[in-house]
């Protein structure tokens, strides 16, 4: 399923985006190329803790539903993909120091993640490193 994501920028910022489709799904990029690659990270990371939630999917609105609204009038649409699943997402308790959690959560809200995304992600480049 693909999804909208709109990309904006204000005088002096990194191009924004947002997921109409998804109420809080942002990101950020320093060039519209990042932009475009941070949003498919952030849907991707999103998607991941509404199935951790049970949460289930939203249908995905049409370019002419999102535009059709004015606070999305001037943005730049740009498809972004969900993730196939091919596994059940799982809960699992996993102990480490006070300070680096704190860190991890800050680095994961400055970054618009989940810290559930964030170690998912960061786990799976190791993964692709051995």
């Amino acid at each position: 399923m693909q999804y909208i994501g709109l990309i904006h920028k204000d005088v002096g910022s990194e191009y924004g985006v947002s997921f109409p489709d998804f109420p809080g799904c942002i990101t950020a990029g320093a060039t519209l190329e990042e932009a475009r690659i941070m949003a498919q990270e952030a849907l991707s990371l999103h998607i991941d803790g509404l199935i951790e939630d049970g949460e289930t999917l939203p249908a995905a609105s049409s370019l002419d539903e999102i535009l059709a609204k004015p606070d999305n009038a001037g943005s730049i649409a740009v498809l972004a993909v969900a993730p196939a699943r091919s596994s059940k997402v799982v809960r699992v308790n996993i102990t480490m120091p006070e300070d680096t959690l704190a860190k991890i959560d800050a680095f994961a809200r400055e970054h618009g993640l989940t810290r559930s995304g964030l170690l998912t992600r960061a786990a799976q480049r190791v993964l692709e490193e051995i």
